[in-house]
């Protein structure tokens, strides 16, 4: 079946299967691999991108399902000249990723937790991201970056 979305502000019209998750149409058929795949049940995050600017777990959705949606990937935050989303530099300037198979999906997740909670406080934006795993970091340091890249992102 034919799925036709746009990816990171370019259109896109792919050839899947009617069983193909978004997961595999991003990374398999778009080659856009920043989306991880980290359990195949949901439960981690890894796979998070923005349809229609809310955050989902592309491991849970059918390509067929985004058809006619704006998508955005980990590869489409940054500014055309290289320059960082405010949430990305605020994962870099806090430490907020170690080995960062988390972090794009963390990213994202944050991106759409800040506009929806423009004032979460410390507690709600560790209620709010908890269906996204880091086995590496103990959180602080990623609550730290959701608040800077929140602050960053009101500037903007």
């Amino acid at each position: 079946m034919q799925v036709t979305f746009t990816v990171n502000g370019q259109p896109a019209s792919i050839d899947v299967a009617p069983n193909t998750l978004l997961v595999q149409a991003l990374r398999e058929h778009l080659r856009l691999t920043g989306t991880h795949v980290g359990c195949d049940t949901a439960q981690c995050g890894a796979c998070t991108v923005l349809l229609d600017g809310a955050a989902v777990k592309s491991c849970n959705l059918l390509a067929a399902q985004a058809d006619g949606a704006e998508i955005t990937t980990i590869e489409g935050l940054a500014a055309a000249d290289g320059t960082l989303h405010p949430m990305q530099a605020a994962f870099k300037d806090c430490h907020g990723l170690q080995c960062g198979f988390c972090t794009p999906g963390m990213v994202l997740s944050a991106i759409d937790l800040c506009r929806r909670h423009p004032q979460a406080d410390e507690a709600e934006i560790r209620e709010q991201l908890e269906g996204n795993l880091c086995r590496c970091t103990g959180y602080q340091n990623i609550v730290r970056a959701v608040q800077q890249g929140r602050d960053a992102m009101a500037k903007a």
